[in-house]
């Protein structure tokens, strides 16, 4: 389902911000990012989990993409002690928003996520995904 907000998500920047990963590293988006991932919750969370199992660490990498998890409604204590953690052992990178400072940027639609193709820092293109399968397979694919 592409959304019409594409024009709302081209106005607010999709490159040039900086998130800590699960790891506490941080990560600066570029124009040479293709595809962001954002999670609004732990269900759209869910859904890449499942889409990336047993894909090799570097998978997302490789495809110019990253994945932004929005953990603001998390209460601290639950994130630092559980969540965080627990992500430590994906074989994927976390980029938290703990702000959040990048995912209330885009489209939000509960327990999906969103796949936000861009060209040089310019959104071309927004889906929202309610599958892991359906994601799985336009990873695959590299486009929507």
């Amino acid at each position: 389902m592409v959304l019409a907000s594409v024009a709302l998500a081209q106005e607010s920047p999709a490159i040039g911000w900086t998130l800590l990963d699960q790891f506490d590293k941080p990560y600066t988006a570029t124009a040479d990012l293709k595809v962001l991932l954002v999670a609004h919750d732990m269900a759209g969370s869910k859904l890449v989990k499942a889409a990336l199992v047993d894909r090799p660490a570097g998978y997302l990498e490789s495809r110019g993409a990253v994945f932004v998890a929005d953990i603001s409604r998390m209460p601290a204590p639950i994130s630092k002690l559980f969540a965080v953690p627990a992500m430590r052992d994906y074989s994927y990178r976390v980029l938290l928003d703990r702000e959040p400072r990048v995912a209330n940027r885009f489209p939000a639609k509960a327990d999906t996520v969103t796949w936000l193709q861009l060209e040089q820092g310019s959104v071309v293109a927004t889906e929202q995904f309610e599958s892991a399968e359906a994601l799985r397979q336009a990873m695959e694919r590299g486009t929507p």
